[in-house]
C-alpha cells in the first residue's frame, strides 16, 4: 500500500497593511482622522440632500408661489409655505461656511497634536533614536494627513460644484450666490493644505501646545479673511457680478422677457405673468481668478514646508 500525502495546507494571502511611519501617524493621530472621516461624510450627506429631496421640494414651491412670492417673504420674515425655500437657501452655503471652518481645524490640528505637543512632551525626539530622521519623521507627518485632507475636499468641492451647476438657480437673488460660485473650485482645496503648513511651521517654531495653537489659529483666521475680501479672491467688493437670465412665466405657460415688476400687481396683471425663472450664467472671470488663487495658495505652502524643514533641522542638532 503506498502512503497518502498530506493535503497542502491553503496558502493565506494577506493585503498589504500599513507599516513604518504611516502606521504610526496612522495609529497616533486616528481620532482626528475620525473627527475629519465624520466631517466630509455629514458634509456630503447634507450636500446630496441639497442635491436631491431639498432641491426637490424647494422647486416645486418656486413652482407654486414664483421667486417674486420667495423673496417677499423672506425680506419680510411672513410665515408661508415658501418659508422652505429661504431654509434651502441658507442651507446652500453652509457647506462653505463649513469648508473655512475646516481649513481652520486643520491649521490648530497641525500646530498642537501634530507638532508641538510631540516637540514638548519629548516623544519626536525619542522617534529619532529610533533609526527615524527627523527629516524622514515630518514628512510622514505632513503627508498622511495632507493626503485625508486633500481626499475629502475634493470629494465635498466637486459635489459642491454639482450642486452649484444643478440647483444654483434656486437660490435667491443678491451677492450670497456670487460669493458661492467664486469660493467652490481648486482653491478651497488647496486652503487647508495651506493651514497644515501654517500649523506645522508654528508647532515646530513654537513647541509649546497652547502658544502654538493661538498664533496658528490666528493666522489662518487672517488667511480665511483675506480671502474673502481681497482681490483676486472672492470678496464681495471686488468680484465681478454674475450675469443672470430671468425670464418671466405667463398663465398659459409661455416664457417672456422679464418684465421686472415682481411685487407690481398691475403689472403682473397686465403681463398676465404667474412666476420668474432665473439662471445664473458663468463668468469668464472665474477660472483665471481660481487658477491665480490656488497658485499663490499652494505657492505659500510649498515655501511654508521648506520653511518647517529648515526649523526641524535646527531643532534637532540643537
Amino acid at each position: 500500500m503506498s502512503a497518502v500525502a498530506p493535503a497542502a495546507a491553503p496558502v493565506r494571502r494577506h493585503l498589504p497593511a500599513p507599516h513604518g511611519l504611516v502606521w504610526t501617524v496612522l495609529r497616533l493621530h486616528r481620532t482626528a482622522l475620525w473627527i475629519w472621516s465624520g466631517f466630509v461624510v455629514l458634509t456630503a450627506g447634507l450636500l446630496l440632500w441639497l442635491l436631491g429631496p431639498g432641491a426637490d421640494h424647494t422647486q416645486h414651491l418656486l413652482d407654486t408661489f414664483g421667486y417674486a412670492g420667495v423673496q417677499r417673504d423672506a425680506w419680510s420674515g411672513g410665515i408661508t409655505g415658501s418659508t422652505f425655500s429661504g431654509v434651502y437657501n441658507d442651507l446652500f452655503y453652509d457647506p462653505a461656511s463649513l469648508l473655512n471652518i475646516a481649513s481652520f481645524a486643520v491649521a490648530v490640528f497641525a500646530a498642537g497634536s501634530l507638532t508641538s505637543r510631540e516637540l514638548e512632551n519629548g516623544t519626536a525626539r525619542l522617534a529619532w533614536t529610533q533609526s527615524v530622521t527627523p527629516a524622514r519623521w515630518l514628512a510622514a507627518k505632513l503627508a498622511v494627513p495632507a493626503l485625508f485632507v486633500t481626499a475629502g475636499t475634493v470629494l465635498l468641492v466637486v459635489l459642491y460644484r454639482m450642486l452649484w451647476s444643478a440647483h444654483g438657480n434656486l437660490l435667491l437673488a443678491g451677492i450670497g450666490p456670487r460669493a458661492v460660485y467664486f469660493s467652490i473650485g481648486p482653491a478651497t482645496v488647496a486652503a487647508p493644505l495651506l493651514g497644515l503648513a501654517i500649523g506645522t511651521v508654528t508647532g515646530l517654531a513654537l513647541r509649546r501646545t497652547l502658544p502654538a495653537l493661538a498664533v496658528a489659529g490666528l493666522a489662518q483666521y487672517a488667511v480665511i479673511a483675506f480671502r474673502a475680501n481681497s482681490w483676486p479672491f472672492q470678496g464681495s467688493y471686488q468680484q465681478p457680478d454674475l450675469s443672470v437670465r430671468s425670464r418671466a412665466i405667463t398663465s398659459t405657460g409661455a416664457e417672456i422677457p422679464n418684465p421686472d415688476c415682481y411685487f407690481d400687481r398691475a403689472c403682473l396683471a397686465r403681463h398676465d405673468v404667474v412666476r420668474f425663472t432665473r439662471e445664473y450664467l458663468p463668468s469668464p472671470d472665474y477660472w483665471p481668478r481660481q487658477l491665480l488663487e490656488t497658485g499663490v495658495l499652494l505657492a505659500a505652502t510649498v515655501i511654508l514646508v521648506a520653511v518647517a524643514f529648515g526649523i526641524l533641522r535646527r531643532t534637532s542638532t540643537s
